[in-house]
Order: C-alpha cells, then structure tokens, then sequence
C-alpha cells in the first residue's frame, strides 16, 4: 500500500463523499481520484518517466493536492518548495534536487523565466491558472520558456491512456528539503513506505475517521501538513477545509460554516487566534481535537487556550526526516501539558547519553528514532546520512527527558542551548516563563557572548502597549528562575521573525545580534 493507492480505495468505498471544499468548490472522492489519474496520464504523455523529479511551487490549492498524487501515482519522485522563498533558495534546490518538471503558478511564472536560464535540465513547466489578474496574458509573455510550458488543465483534458507503473515501497516518493538553519538545505528521502505509514499510524492514533471535516490551514509544502492534515485525512475518507492561508477570522468562519472537528497548527496561530479579540468561543464548539505540532508550544498558552475554547489540545512532535511524526500526547490516557505525548503505534523514541546509551526516567539527553517513517537518508549526501542514521536510529538534534509513565518531554535544540558559566540554560525553560506573564503575546531567548560567563540569555519579547519595561522583566525572571537562568537584557520587537509554519526562528535573531554589534 502506498499513498496514492490509499486515495484509490478510498475513493472505491467512499466515492460519493466530499474529499474538500475550497474557496466554495466542493469535490468527491471520485472526483478526485479522477482528477489524480488523468494528471498522472498527462505527467507521461509530456515524457515524464518513474524515478524522475517534479518539484511543486505551490500554496494551499486543490492544485497540490491533484500534483501530488497525481505525480506519487506516476512514480515520479515529487519535491515540494516554499512558493515565497527566493529565487537563490528555489533554485538551489531544483538544481539540487535533479529536478525534470515543474508545477507552479501563473503569477510565479515572471520569477521562472530569471531561473530558466540557470536550469537548463527542467523539461517542463507545468502552470495552475490561479485567475489572479496579474497573471493575465503572462503565458505569452514568456518566450523564453513558452515551449516547455503546458498548462495544468491541459494536462488533465488530455486523453491518453495511464500506464501504471510498478511502485516498490521503497522508493523515493518525496524529497523535503530541511530549513537549512545549519548551512545548505538537506534533502530527506521518503519512501512510499515512510509517507503512508505515518499517515496511516497518526490517523489510527488520532482516531481520524470519515465523520471528521478537518482544516487544511498549515502550508501543503510543509511535512506537518503533508502528514496529518492531507494524507492522514484521505486515508481514512475525511472531509478537508483547505483555506489558502491562515487567517485568525477565517478559520473561525471556516470552523462554524462547516461543522468542523479537527483543528491542526503550530504554537503562533493557536496564539493568534486566542489573541484575536473577535474569536467567539461557540464558533470552535463543533472542534472536537486540536493538534499542535512544529514547534514547542508554551504552556501557559496551551492552557489559556483550552480554558477559553474548551477544547484539549494534542500536542505532538516530528520532523521532516521522521515524515514526521514520532510521538503524540494519547486519547485515551490523560494528556500531560509540556509533553509531547507517547510514540505512536509502530514508532520507537528513546532518550540517550553522547555514548548511544539509554537514559533513565528524568534525564535529559538526545531524543533517537525507529520506525517505518524513518527515511531512506540524505539526497546524494552519504555523509550526512550516516551522522544522522546509526544502526538505524535517527538521530534528531533534539534534547529531551522521558517520564516514567512513557511520556516525552522536549527539552530545546542541542545546537540552541546556552551555557552560562558552566550551567545549562535550555532556552525553552526561559520562554515559557516570559509567555506566562500577561502582558507578553511573544517572546524567545537566545544565547550571547558574555565577558564573564561565556555565554548570557537575551530575551526577546513582543508585549501589549507600552507599560512593561526591560527592568520589570527581569524582575519577574528572577522570581521565577535560578539567576545564572535570567535574561541579561530584553530586547522589544513588533513581532519575532518566523518561517511559513509560524515557527519562531532563534537563528535570524542570533544573526542580527551579529549583525548590530
């Protein structure tokens, strides 16, 4: 069984069920499964072949979803990019990448031409109308590229007969070009294997069913959403609300329109939408489950929100190498607030020292993975693969503790802890006590170069109006934190820098420190 197999029997017993609603537009699942087979046949009437790279430029879209398992069925090996990112970090990435295809937007198209120049090796280029204006007429405009170029309703008019071709399950089904916060992007390998798996497992897990209509918000390029809210969903015949972007008002009006029950996001929208004035309480009343993932969400966030929506959350925990998911906070059994859960069905998680050794109960180490969802390795970096995978665990750069009911703590990144004066600071622990204070919407912490101590925390904070000073934050710190733990200074910005998926990133923070001093 693979992904898009799983599409196709769910669109064998499920076949009058509606599989999305965007922008107004409601499709079945055999609508669907349709679509998916004629873009399939149209990959290889253009000459693509098994094994060949297509990589997506794409936002939240019926599009994606269609691309996507339209090229999984084809055999292809398909790439998903961030549509905002650069031209330098796309290309860099479809060269990397061998990419032979590409599927974009017509208002990308401008950005492809500067790029076509550089990637002689792109076969075709694969374009979605968006009915955007500023695409019109776009298309003739770029003759530079116009042979390559079809469009994606051509290739799903077309008439050709799909050849099915033989997928094993260990083949590559989706490269994931990590954030590249510690030099170039890496390129995780996926199998048939990895993807469905997880999808499979974390539905189980999460009791996903056919009665759930789930919110399709977080970015379809990411994993977080790959996973749980797009295949996790298709396995099981549930219903998807794809909005093309996240706004607090929308997803409420989404939520009430639709009935739905499944919630999905990183830590910053669960903030937002708890921070928005107009959220009403009865328009979340039909939620049923809210799933956090990608990044460390506060506690006192977690619990103000529960309070206020009345709804738990489940917070969980992956990454792109795991296709992601490797624990989840249990249904059944109690959620532990701060925990990212229990490893999910057929997926091991273990604490270990610098040695590989296990740890205790309470110790804090590195968090090491097993499982089916864990990738082949590293596209054409052998190297990198054996650092990360060792007599196959994944090792993920993930300090964390386990309790001794099997619950699993992430403690901070490994690269991102901070040693003042020989002591261990974790910047999380600093964060979670700033996000309590009641006039901090957001905040993080950082390591700095100290002349005394090494190392010193700078904490950043985004606070409501104007009151709360530098000196009254660290007041607060040191009633609730050991002193070598309290930040040095406090730096107010508007807002902290973040990726697409809203998580905060210490990286961009450390660089304009350098960049000041």
């Amino acid at each position: 069984m693979n992904a898009a197999k799983a599409l196709e029997q769910t669109a064998a017993t499920k076949a009058d069920k509606m599989a999305y609603t965007f922008l107004g537009q409601s499709v079945t699942y055999r609508e669907l499964n349709e679509s998916v087979d004629r873009f399939a046949a149209g990959l290889q009437m253009a000459g693509m072949k098994k094994g060949d790279h297509i990589a997506l430029l794409l936002g939240n879209s019926p599009h994606f979803i269609v691309s996507l398992y339209g090229a999984l069925r084809a055999g292809l090996t398909v790439i998903p990019v961030n549509p905002i990112y650069t031209p330098d970090e796309i290309s860099y990435i479809l060269r990397n990448g061998d990419v032979k295809a590409v599927v974009l937007l017509d208002i990308l198209l401008p950005a492809a031409e500067k790029l076509h120049a550089h990637l002689p090796s792109i076969e075709q280029y694969i374009v979605c109308e968006s009915g955007d204006e500023r695409a019109a007429g776009v298309e003739q405009s770029i003759s530079s590229i116009y042979p390559k170029m079809k469009t994606f309703s051509y290739l799903l008019q077309n008439k050709s007969i799909f050849v099915e071709p033989e997928i094993e399950e260990d083949d590559t089904a989706v490269i994931l070009y990590t954030s590249g916060t510690t030099g170039k992007p890496k390129g995780a390998m996926l199998t048939h294997k990895n993807i469905y798996s997880n999808a499979r497992d974390i539905a189980d897990y999460l009791d996903i069913s056919e009665k759930d209509t789930v919110v399709t918000v977080l970015p379809m390029f990411h994993v977080f959403c790959l996973t749980v809210v797009l295949n996790a969903p298709i396995v099981k015949g549930a219903t998807m609300v794809i909005l093309p972007k996240f706004s607090p008002k929308e997803v409420f009006d989404a939520v009430k329109e639709h009935k739905a029950t499944i919630f999905a996001g990183v830590p910053t929208m669960y903030n937002f939408l708890y921070q928005f004035e107009s959220g009403d309480p009865t328009e979340f009343s039909s939620i049923r489950l809210c799933v956090s993932g990608g990044a460390s969400m506060p506690v006192s966030l977690l619990e103000n929100f529960e309070k206020k929506f009345n709804v738990q959350i489940s917070e969980g925990y992956g990454l792109s190498e795991a296709s992601p998911v490797t624990c989840f906070n249990p249904l059944d059994r109690p959620r532990k607030a701060g925990s990212i859960g229990c490893s999910i069905s057929n997926v091991q998680n273990k604490v270990v020292n610098e040695l590989g050794e296990e740890m205790g109960p309470g110790l804090v180490g590195e968090l090491i993975v097993k499982g089916p969802n864990v990738m082949k390795g590293y596209y054409k970096m052998p190297e990198e693969t054996a650092a990360a995978i060792r007599n196959g665990w994944l090792y993920t750069g993930d300090l964390a503790r386990q309790d001794e009911e099997g619950y699993f703590y992430i403690v901070d990144r490994k690269k991102d802890l901070v040693i003042v004066g020989g002591y261990n600071v974790y910047p999380r622990e600093v964060e979670e006590v700033l996000y309590a204070h009641p006039d901090i919407i957001e905040a993080a912490a950082v390591g700095v170069p100290d002349q005394d101590y090494g190392e010193a925390v700078l904490a950043f904070v985004v606070k409501k109006g104007e009151g709360l000073t530098e000196e009254e934050i660290i007041h607060y710190c040191k009633a609730h934190l050991a002193a070598y733990k309290v930040p040095k200074s406090v730096e107010f910005l508007d807002e902290l820098p973040k990726n697409t998926t809203g998580k905060v990133l210490r990286r961009s923070l450390k660089d304009q420190i350098v960049k000041e001093s």
